[in-house]
């Protein structure tokens, strides 16, 4: 008679769970998904920028289960550096952000201080060698490498991405701070101006700002962070607790990402224009970071590279007494989220985590027409009213086909070169160039490196008025 009595209480106990997940599933609950961008850090586009305007993150949202009667409210709100974005996630404001690796540590402790959690869930976009930071000089300085900046001021976004990469540059050189350099905190629509007049010797900043001021005009890189050696990235982050709680909207909004770089790999004049049209940063600078052979790579995946860059923030920040040395890379960075994304867009991540291939170009030779089977010296010109960006397998190709578009009266919007030294994307109208032994031109984005393989090939260097003269007479 017990044993009935306890079979019944447990039914009616059962039946009361049930109809109470029925009930509660009834019930319109409204799910936030508030996400932090940073428009014109122009490497966030593909966690940020594409998703919002594409409208994606509908798409992969859950519709069943526990959400089948939920109600989405997604917000978005866009900032020009990472610190502000934190402060509103810590707030509780934000539920999801992306961002620079300094900036994320930065973000890491700012939430343990206030006694919460943070996790780095995915990378977006970087450089294993540390591309897309930059220290820039006025167009008619005549510095031309980062040890002749000693004595002088350096503005940089506090904080930043950059900001750690000048201070591992100044500890490089042996430098003392406030003895041997200034640094002072300055916002690139700052420093802009700042480098016009000429009230700065040098401003380090993130993407895109060191290829931006140059496309302009008024400034000059001398530093690219691929002389560094140092892995930097940007990436998407959550609040624990909201991961936790909404582990399905995490994989979806994961899943949107990977579609909007799927997109701007495909077509990446499209997606570069949309991101110039809602940011004001030239499609020229935009492809420069996102078209194939870019400056940086877009990736997805937890490279071991991307991990240390994480570490190194993490010591910098220790080096300036904002770290006690309680901050754990491996619990802060969790990649359970990114795999379980890849699997449910039918992709496999062990796989992409050990490429490390650049976007591909898959391109005929505009001039010749053959497929284009080398990369290393590849050239590209986007004339204005084409759709697509023209592709050249050498500069002598490129060069010769450049004078036939300017004599038809067509414009040219920008010409690419890939740095002979470290295979980055450069405005060649910026970049040095020589010839090798064999006859063949080499492109440099700075004068000393052309110089030395110049002198090693016996050759000349030549800017980039001079290089067209040399190959097409």
């Amino acid at each position: 008679m017990k044993d009935r009595n306890k079979k019944l209480l447990l039914s009616s106990l059962i039946g009361a769970i049930v109809l109470g997940t029925i009930g509660c599933g009834s019930k319109s609950e409204t799910v936030r998904v508030a996400i932090g961008t940073q428009d014109t850090t122009i490497n966030c586009a593909t966690g940020g920028l594409l998703i919002r305007e594409l409208n994606l993150l509908p798409k992969y949202l859950p519709k069943d289960g526990q959400y089948k009667h939920v109600k989405y409210d997604i917000q978005w709100k866009n900032f020009t550096s990472g610190a502000p974005l934190t402060s509103e996630m810590i707030a509780g404001r934000l539920d999801l952000g992306a961002m620079a690796d300094f900036p994320a540590v930065n973000n890491l402790a700012a939430f343990k201080k206030a006694g919460k959690e943070s996790i780095f869930l995915a990378p977006l976009s970087g450089s294993i060698n540390g591309s897309g930071n930059a220290i820039v000089v006025p167009i008619d300085s005549k510095v031309t490498s980062l040890k002749e900046l000693k004595g002088q001021t350096i503005s940089v976004p506090f904080a930043s991405t950059a900001h750690g990469l000048l201070l591992r540059a100044i500890q490089a050189e042996g430098w003392q701070l406030d003895k041997d350099i200034k640094v002072i905190a300055q916002a690139p629509e700052v420093a802009g101006p700042a480098l016009k007049s000429h009230k700065i010797a040098a401003h380090a900043d993130f993407v895109p700002f060191g290829e931006l001021f140059a496309y302009k005009g008024f400034a000059k890189k001398i530093y690219d962070g691929s002389q560094a050696k140092s892995p930097t990235f940007h990436g998407s982050l959550a609040s624990k607790d909201y991961a936790q709680q909404h582990p399905e909207v995490i994989k979806a909004y994961l899943q949107a990402t990977i579609e909007a770089n799927r997109l701007i790999r495909e077509q990446p004049e499209k997606y570069s224009e949309l991101i110039a049209e809602k940011t004001g940063i030239p499609a020229e600078v935009v492809y420069l970071f996102h078209g194939p052979l870019g400056l940086q790579t877009r990736d997805l995946t937890w490279k071991p590279e991307y991990r240390k860059a994480t570490q190194i923030a993490i010591d910098t920040l220790k080096v300036l007494g904002k770290n006690d040395g309680s901050l754990d890379v491996n619990k802060f960075i969790d990649d359970q989220y990114i795999k379980e994304a890849f699997q449910a867009s039918g992709l496999n991540y062990s796989q992409q985590l050990a490429d490390y291939a650049k976007s591909p170009l898959v391109a005929n030779d505009a001039l010749t027409g053959q497929p284009i089977k080398t990369f290393d010296r590849v050239t590209q010109i986007w004339v204005k009213g084409e759709e697509k960006v023209r592709s050249y397998e050498t500069p002598e190709h490129a060069f010769s086909d450049l004078k036939k578009i300017q004599a038809a009266g067509k414009t040219v919007r920008v010409v690419y070169s890939q740095d002979h030294q470290s295979d980055i994307k450069l405005l060649a109208n910026l970049a040095w160039y020589t010839t090798d032994k064999a006859g063949q031109v080499q492109a440099f984005l700075l004068k000393d490196d052309a110089e030395k393989w110049a002198k090693q090939q016996g050759g000349k260097v030549y800017d980039f008025k001079a290089i067209q003269l040399v190959t097409h007479g």
